[in-house]
């Protein structure tokens, strides 16, 4: 192999990492957010995880978190507004990022 080459793998594993890692946090972003929202409606334990999860299904539905927002703001009925909810996915996303740096 020649220096290019090597030099193409590592930045073609570095992409694949990092997408990797993006999106690892945008779900852990979306667990976070769902964790939130049940406990605005007053879900807890197992009730509360199981909705976290369904709010990490529901960001396959379409690129960005606006089908996340969507979905939240529905299953709240009022509790909160969709611009409280996309406040609150930015502001756990830092969040979700530091706890899988913490882990690995």
């Amino acid at each position: 192999m020649t220096t290019f080459d090597d030099r193409e793998n590592a930045f073609e594993s570095k992409f694949a990492h990092d997408s990797e890692m993006q999106f690892k946090a945008e779900a852990r972003r979306n667990k976070l957010v769902g964790l939130w929202a049940a406990g605005l409606m007053g879900k807890t334990g197992d009730a509360a995880d199981a909705y976290a999860r369904e709010v990490v299904a529901a960001d396959f539905e379409e690129a960005g978190s606006e089908d996340v927002v969507r979905k939240i703001v529905a299953d709240l009925a009022g509790k909160a507004t969709a611009d409280e909810v996309r406040a609150k996915v930015a502001e756990l996303m830092p969040v979700a990022k530091a706890q899988l740096m913490s882990e690995i």
